[in-house]
């Protein structure tokens, strides 16, 4: 099965040039409906002129964001270099504490 997702530019970049290999997302319906093997096509926002294919090779579920970044190495996500505190920071300017309290939080494990 095929997924569609959104991406923002400097995040699509860093998957395309490997050093992105966990995607962030709330575990909302859509995400639930994503398996182990399914393919992710990324769509470069807000322009959406280009796109990539992925494979999810590994789903793990968290309850906050903090939970997730505690267990996964930064460099997975490429925040290496990063604080907890800027990793949280920077989640909550695309999702709100409130969402994550409503979902919980999947990280989707790929291969480009």
């Amino acid at each position: 099965m095929v997924h569609q997702m959104g991406l923002y530019g400097e995040y699509f970049k860093a998957i395309k040039d490997g050093k992105k290999t966990v995607e962030v997302r709330l575990n909302d319906e859509k995400r639930r409906e994503i398996k182990v093997g399914d393919t992710i096509e990324f769509i470069k926002v807000p322009e959406q002129d280009d796109s990539l294919l992925v494979k999810v090779t590994e789903l793990r579920r968290y309850d906050t964001f903090k939970d997730m970044y505690q267990d996964i190495p930064f460099k997975e996500l490429d925040g290496e270099g990063w604080t907890m505190e800027e990793m949280i920071k920077g989640t909550y300017e695309i999702y709100t504490p409130e969402q994550e309290n409503e979902w919980g939080t999947l990280a989707i494990t790929i291969k480009y």
